[in-house]
């Protein structure tokens, strides 16, 4: 068969792959990722809305004089605020980020602006990673947002320390948009590595909060560590849902159709089953909250009802086209459709009127349904066979301890009994027994 007539069998192969992928993105919308999700409730989301008021502070250059506070102000105490840091301080290693001390919900917050359009030295962390690059406690991580964290940790460490043991009962919480929600993700793995380092704080106080998530870690990665990261997305946010690495993206605007018709063609051809299996892919981070508030064929936005849950397959894998993919990646929607949110749970709340004592029961409640919800999640990424379930306790550049034949073996789980086995190591790591029995995090 001559050249001439592959050509028109190709070019047909091409234009349905092609109208495949068309078809499933134009008739895939935001609400459709999380319809099968639980409801969050207000004592788990409460943090949200005022953690993005404190990032939104950052931007701030005189906190007595704000410019761009919300309606109702950022609701901060500028005596509270340790110190900030601008890009004359961190050098271009890090977004600007300032430490503040919440005493009024007993919380010591690092939070991280976004990305900088006019700063060549935030381009810099985005587009410094190579597929496979980086690995960090059995997983893959983005080389830049790493690399920003351990800096940052590195700054503020003593900082951080200090004020943990002036306030032993406060929590320690990483809270960051877009660019700087990739930052304190990694800041938060550090943190868990070296909490010798921050007083030995339990790992049940460290807490991160990534509003607008990049994807920036492995699925094994994403799963165990949910019960310190939570991601906070704003139905078609295309930040948490660009597969394609963002660095691609910046190197293709000159070429921007081909990188897409690129990415159709993939989209169509490799099964979901086997980008899971794919130990090098990239996810959003943790505990994932989808706030949802506008509905298929319909105009404007409705009252925002939140939904959460530690998802394997299914997380966040397909660009919406909408009107609004790219507001919805804005941090002031994010606070002011959270407030919304919150605010209606806490209204429904009232309506109920629970007793007082139920109300205080709910959050150990809680508390034990995440547990579930983890170890649920990491017995379904076993069965899915995600990679690197076996996971060392030390982490480094991909090229650290490692033998060439580790870092080419398969990531599938060969049998059942090899799967308990892991199984079993894993939720060892992860969690232990308490007095009664019961399985909890360890700390």
């Amino acid at each position: 068969m001559s050249i001439a007539c592959c050509l028109p069998v190709v070019e047909c192969v091409y234009c349905l792959a092609c109208a495949r992928w068309a078809c499933q993105h134009c008739f895939h919308t935001g609400g459709y990722d999380s319809e099968t999700w639980g409801l969050a409730s207000p004592i788990e989301f409460e943090p949200v809305p005022r953690l993005c008021r404190l990032i939104l502070a950052v931007y701030e250059e005189d906190l007595e004089h704000p410019q761009w506070a919300p309606p109702g102000g950022y609701g901060i105490e500028p005596r509270w605020v340790v110190h900030r840091r601008t890009y004359e301080h961190t050098r271009g290693h890090a977004p600007t980020y300032l430490v503040y001390v919440d005493h009024q919900h007993s919380d010591v917050v690092l939070a991280v602006r976004g990305m900088n359009m006019v700063k060549e030295s935030d381009y810099a962390v985005l587009l410094d990673n190579s597929l496979g690059q980086r690995r960090f406690d059995g997983g893959y991580v983005h080389n830049g947002l790493l690399k920003a964290a351990e800096w940052l940790f590195d700054a503020e460490c003593d900082v951080l320390k200090d004020l943990l043991e002036r306030n032993p009962s406060y929590t320690l919480t990483f809270a960051g948009h877009s660019l700087g929600s990739g930052v304190v993700a990694m800041l938060a793995l550090v943190a868990v590595h070296n909490r010798d380092r921050l007083g030995g704080v339990e790992r049940k106080r460290i807490r991160c909060f990534a509003m607008a998530p990049a994807r920036c870690m492995s699925l094994n990665l994403a799963v165990r560590y949910a019960d310190v990261i939570n991601s906070v997305i704003l139905q078609d946010d295309f930040l948490p849902r660009t597969d394609t690495p963002l660095e691609d993206v910046f190197k293709s605007l000159v070429c921007l159709p081909c990188l897409l018709c690129g990415r159709c063609l993939i989209d169509t051809c490799i099964p979901d089953s086997a980008m899971l299996r794919d130990p090098r892919r990239l996810y959003a981070p943790g505990r994932l909250y989808h706030i949802v508030e506008r509905k298929p064929f319909r105009c404007g936005r409705y009252p925002p009802i939140v939904r959460t849950a530690v998802p394997v397959d299914g997380r966040f894998e397909h660009i919406v086209l909408s009107c609004n993919m790219i507001s919805d990646h804005a941090i002031i929607w994010i606070e002011r459709e959270a407030q919304r949110g919150l605010d209606l749970m806490l209204e429904n709340e009232r309506t109920m009127k629970a007793p007082e004592l139920q109300r205080m029961d709910s959050e150990i409640a809680i508390t034990r349904d995440h547990d579930e919800e983890q170890k649920a999640a990491l017995r379904r990424a076993v069965a899915l066979g995600v990679a690197d379930v076996n996971v060392p306790s030390t982490y480094g550049t991909f090229n650290e301890n490692l033998t060439p034949e580790a870092d080419e073996a398969s990531p599938i789980l060969p049998d059942s009994g090899r799967r308990r086995m892991v199984w079993d190591e894993w939720i060892a790591r992860i969690f232990e027994k308490d007095e009664s029995g019961k399985m909890i995090p360890r700390t």
